[in-house]
């Protein structure tokens, strides 16, 4: 394998649940992977739930049983002529490592890697992990708790990790998610201001808050938003800006 070809380590982190970390690693990589051409791999360390792994067991069924979507997973595989990217599940002391051997020994050059890590520092290995990444983003919501919890993160990843100066990273860029139309924008722009002060970096690509994004589970379905094996409806995409924010994703790691 040509050793020049860049690999892009890459992770959705935070240090709470539930904003949508897992949910961003596969539509970014499925993105990524089945629409824009691009070779990509996924690492889940997040043990001990390990949703990306249980994740794409759901997806490959969920297409077996469905007639509509056996049909446009048929259709991809002959337009694009790719397997669906791998999934490993792995743990967050010793990711980097399987991930950097992954890289060297994989038949296909891996554009970009993606690390689902645990959420929280605690996690034996996890400072380690994110300071292996070349670009971290962080998904923020609109909420007290969750702002405290991920200043206080970022913050520690720039003062701590960056500044010894023993990283890779290059990037750690916040954004907005499940932004709702109807919440005032005064407390957006404080937070705004607040972010800009610490001296972080917030995107401006903002995902407007969907009910796509709980609506997996009908069997019936005829539209994929979040799965490991299809890329997510352009329509749904553009619904809730997500088209946007891919933008500036790629704009950001230079692919």
């Amino acid at each position: 394998m040509n050793k020049q070809h860049k690999t892009k380590f890459i992770s959705f982190s935070s240090q709470k649940g539930g904003v949508g970390k897992s949910t961003f690693t596969t539509l970014v990589a499925s993105t990524l992977h089945y629409r824009l051409g691009y070779n990509v791999a996924v690492f889940d360390a997040d043990f001990p739930q390990h949703s990306l792994v249980k994740m794409k067991a759901r997806d490959l069924a969920k297409v077996i049983e469905n007639e509509h979507l056996k049909k446009l997973a048929y259709k991809q595989f002959t337009t694009i002529n790719k397997k669906a990217y791998p999934i490993m599940q792995h743990k967050a002391d010793s990711v980097l490592d399987a991930a950097q051997e992954f890289v060297n020994t994989s038949p296909v050059p891996i554009d970009v890697l993606f690390f689902d890590l645990p959420g929280t520092v605690n996690t034996p290995g996890i400072l380690k992990a994110l300071a292996g990444m070349h670009h971290i983003f962080t998904p923020i919501t609109a909420d007290r708790l969750v702002m405290e919890s991920t200043l206080i993160f970022t913050q520690l990843l720039q003062d701590v990790i960056m500044k010894k100066g023993e990283t890779s990273i290059k990037t750690i860029n916040l954004f907005w998610n499940q932004v709702d139309g109807r919440e005032s924008t005064p407390l957006y722009d404080l937070y705004d201001q607040l972010i800009g002060q610490l001296g972080l970096s917030l995107m401006q690509s903002q995902i407007k808050n969907s009910s796509r994004f709980r609506k997996e589970s009908e069997v019936d379905t005829k539209t994929v938003f979040r799965s490991t094996v299809m890329p997510p409806d352009e329509r749904l995409m553009k619904a809730c800006r997500f088209d946007l924010f891919i933008n500036e994703f790629l704009n950001i790691i230079q692919l």
